[in-house]
């Protein structure tokens, strides 16, 4: 079967929704630009997967025209669904749309969702906005694990070298997936303080932790 805008665009217009998502699937296999007029109906769409999958290409169609995606991501952090909300965080730091940074912030602090929490920390080292360092700090210290090891990475990526002794003390955390997270983060800040650490993360007992920390070191 012959794949063009046509033939996705009846699937994308069907009543059903499990048609809609094979659409959606199916704008991959067309012109980005006509994918990303396609996709934005369904942004709205009253079925929440259908609007996950449509948010969730948005990282990449997103591209077509930021100024069009940052609307249209920024009402989705809005959306009644958690996983919606996440997609559309997730999709901002892909797009690097810094202009979003004050409505991730409010939601972060507004949302009582893990998942958009973890999905907002995440995303803040790809989005590159310095103002975020404050945030990602208190995230450093929160309670919920997955939170917390998002943070360590985010940290790493947004590159403020400020973030390395205050990551340190995480070098001997119990959990060892906390440890690998502070050995790449820590490659990437470097500095003296940060070698230490990692030539001491090299002799970790679990292999993964001591393998990345030995590419730190290189």
């Amino acid at each position: 079967m012959t794949i063009n805008s046509e033939s996705v665009q009846q699937l994308l217009s069907s009543e059903d929704y499990g048609q809609r998502l094979s659409g959606l699937n199916q704008l991959r296999q067309l012109e980005p630009a006509v994918a990303f007029e396609l996709v934005q109906p369904l942004i709205n769409d009253q079925n929440t997967r259908v609007r996950y999958a449509a948010v969730s290409l948005m990282d990449v169609l997103g591209t077509q025209d930021k100024h069009v995606s940052l609307k249209i991501l920024r009402d989705r952090l809005s959306d009644s669904e958690p996983d919606v909300q996440a997609a559309a965080a997730d999709a901002l730091g892909a797009l690097k749309l810094t202009e979003a940074y004050d409505d991730l912030l409010q939601l972060y602090q507004d949302t009582p969702e893990w998942l958009v929490k973890v999905s907002i920390i995440a995303t803040l080292g790809e989005l590159g906005e310095p103002r975020s360092f404050q945030l990602l700090l208190s995230a450093l210290s929160s309670d919920n694990s997955l939170i917390q090891t998002m943070a360590i990475s985010a940290l790493g990526e947004l590159g403020n070298t400020s973030a390395v002794p205050l990551l340190i003390p995480y070098a001997t955390h119990p959990d060892w997936q906390v440890r690998y997270r502070v050995a790449q983060a820590l490659a990437r800040l470097g500095g003296a303080e940060a070698h230490s650490t990692l030539e001491t993360l090299a002799n970790d007992p679990i292999a993964q932790v001591a393998q990345e920390a030995q590419v730190g070191l290189n």
